[in-house]
């Protein structure tokens, strides 16, 4: 069998199980990655030195370490009661809650955020006797919607930073122009008044929530030093081939020693446990996977399709770009989505001759925010679900997308309008 048909069947039986097999993920994606060895495909050394991205992975690695000892400090906790208990209203408090779950989410990975900030939202709807369900829904989507802002939120920023060769800066402003971040705080905005109608009916006092203390401040401080050091990756590393994942890392390495030898909060095996290593293998297997697809040429040839469909309308590929990530989104994992989509969304915008920017940051608003969609759509709405069900509350698709539809719909339009506004010309 030629290798081209190798590579497709693989990753479409990789990606079917994904979906089959959401908790098997890193196991799917490696075990798909060994056999495109295997079957000759690939070879081992071009499969593990050049289609992985480890200038990627490093980042990816280094920031989960820094992001896991923030937790543990108690500072997104403090800073989550500290609004709550200056909140003027009930409604406040909880729009309060869901602002910043997005605004630790640029930095966070979003399900570590649903975990920190809701004991504090189950803990007001206790005192109030108000069902939990709509704060919680607000906190995980919105923790979906911000990951999407900085180079370091999530996954799909960190690959599309690689792929475009972004700084950490150029998601506030890339060439001269204002970048994703915007758009999603823009996104935000509307999404949020959404959520203002979902909480309408909470007008009285906020209960008061105790205060906890902050354990340390040392990893807020590495976590800033990490912004800082990022922000002259491009005049460091032009090419995004070393220097984030380098300089990521040794902040990782030495929270790591800061941890064993001063915090001194547990051992360093646990904290090494508590890390997200499917999320990791899951990466990298699926690096491996659409290397391999991207070498076949079948991305050729669905980039040529869809050129030839639009027959040079810009606004049409914008709009079917977003349309179709979001649906996508909504039932499958965004990554090797967009990892098969990006370089697609590049060879569209060359052949139809409009700028790469607008398909790329519509391409990764959708893949991002479509998982709002749905309670399966993204692992912060999953982890949710399971955390209302040990409440005792059941939470259906119904439930969930009565608040994920209308908060989708308004942060992606609002989004795509600025982004169009600012790209589309």
């Amino acid at each position: 069998m030629r290798t081209e048909w190798v590579s497709l069947i693989v990753f479409v039986l990789a990606y079917a199980l994904f979906v089959a097999l959401p908790t098997r993920r890193s196991w799917v994606a490696c075990i798909g990655g060994a056999l495109l060895i295997l079957t000759g495909a690939l070879g081992v050394k071009e499969a593990l030195l050049v289609k992985i991205n480890w200038n990627v992975m490093g980042l990816f690695f280094g920031t989960l370490i820094l992001a896991e000892l923030f937790l543990m400090s108690r500072v997104p906790a403090l800073l989550a009661e500290w609004l709550v208990d200056r909140a003027g209203s009930t409604r406040v408090a909880m729009l309060s809650l869901c602002a910043l779950s997005g605004a630790i989410s640029m930095f966070v990975e979003n399900v570590a955020v649903v975990l920190l900030v809701a004991p504090v939202a189950l803990s007001l709807a206790d005192r109030l006797k108000i069902s939990p369900v709509p704060l919680l829904i607000g906190i995980a989507v919105s923790s979906n919607l911000q990951g999407t802002a900085t180079m370091i939120g999530d996954p799909p920023s960190m690959i599309l930073a690689g792929y475009m060769k972004m700084g950490f800066w150029d998601f506030f402003v890339y060439e001269g122009r204002p970048g994703i971040f915007f758009a999603v705080q823009i996104g935000a905005l509307a999404s949020l008044g959404v959520l203002a109608w979902v909480f309408r009916r909470h007008a009285s006092k906020p209960a008061h929530v105790p205060q906890e203390k902050a354990l340390s401040w040392t990893p807020s401080w590495l976590l800033g030093a990490l912004v800082a050091g990022l922000s002259f990756s491009t005049l460091i590393d032009p090419e995004f081939a070393w220097f984030a994942g380098v300089f990521t890392m040794a902040l990782g390495l030495a929270a790591l020693v800061w941890f064993r030898l001063v915090a001194r909060w547990g051992s360093t095996r646990e904290l090494a446990k508590s890390l997200d290593w499917d999320t990791t293998f899951f990466l990298m297997g699926v690096f491996v996977l659409v290397g391999a697809l991207s070498d076949s040429g079948w991305m050729d040839r669905l980039s040529t399709f869809m050129s030839g469909s639009l027959g040079g309308n810009a606004a049409l590929a914008f709009a079917m770009i977003v349309v179709f990530s979001v649906l996508v989104s909504a039932f499958v994992d965004n990554v090797p989505f967009l990892l098969v989509m990006i370089p697609v969304a590049q060879k569209v915008a060359d052949q139809i001759g409009t700028p790469v920017p607008l398909l790329m940051f519509g391409l990764l608003i959708g893949a991002c925010l479509g998982g709002n969609l749905t309670p399966i759509g993204a692992s912060a709405n999953v982890v949710t679900i399971g955390l209302l069900r040990k409440r005792g509350y059941t939470l259906t698709f119904r439930d969930f997308m009565a608040i994920g539809i209308p908060f989708t719909i308004a942060a992606v339009l609002a989004g795509c309008a600025f982004v169009w506004i600012f790209w589309g010309v």
